[in-house]
């Protein structure tokens, strides 16, 4: 028996996907299999992800949600967070979580982590359309996310993993090396073509590595 506890922000929760979002698509194929397996296999999945949310939000709340979920069987964590910190706020004239602290946070998630379980995975962050993101059609305050921001941001999570051994799962390069405005619905969030995407290339890292 698992569970995996998921902690991130829009896109992991789902939004603008009439599937729910890949983590949901994620639990549907978990539910599947624990269900054909007449339960020899069990594992539960909570997505702990907050629309808006960035990399200081998750932990001043990581610990408090954990200890509420936590089995005496293994704990999977994966994050799914920090497009919003590489968000730049033309109006404050800097990024929602300057790279330094963002660096910072990466590892005390990291650190808080380990306080639960070994095994820990990051998922990669995804390009977006900048005709509608440069600056945010929606913001009122001048926001804007660039790819060059978002790659910038997406490598200090994977240095950190390395440095940590700590699991990375790619996304940034493989969407970027499709045709990313169609995968997205409002420039930011993917639509159900990349959610689908997502949840499949997660889905195969957790099965190769015998997670699910």
């Amino acid at each position: 028996m698992s569970q995996i506890l998921i902690f991130g922000d829009s896109i992991a929760y789902g939004a603008l996907d009439r599937e729910g979002g890949w983590v949901q698509r994620l639990r549907k194929k978990i539910d599947k299999k624990v269900i054909s397996s007449g339960l020899q296999f069990y594992c539960e999945i909570y997505n702990l992800s907050i629309d808006g949310d960035v990399t200081g939000g998750v932990l001043e709340r990581f610990e408090n949600e954990t200890r509420k979920r936590l089995l005496e069987e293994e704990t999977i964590f994966i994050f799914a967070i920090g497009i919003n910190d590489s968000c730049f706020i033309k109006d404050a004239k800097e990024f929602l979580t300057p790279l330094k602290n963002f660096k910072n946070n990466i590892q005390k998630l990291i650190n808080s982590a380990r306080k639960f379980s070994n095994k820990i995975i990051f998922v990669g962050l995804t390009p977006v359309n900048e005709e509608k993101t440069n600056p945010y059609f929606a913001s009122t305050t001048g926001k804007s996310y660039k790819n060059e921001y978002i790659e910038k941001y997406d490598k200090i999570i994977k240095s950190v993993c390395a440095e940590n051994k700590i699991a990375f799962i790619e996304i940034f390069e493989k969407l970027k090396k499709e045709n990313c405005k169609n995968l997205l619905e409002d420039g930011v969030h993917p639509n159900s073509k990349g959610h689908e995407k997502i949840f499949e290339i997660v889905k195969d890292y957790l099965i190769e590595n015998k997670i699910i």
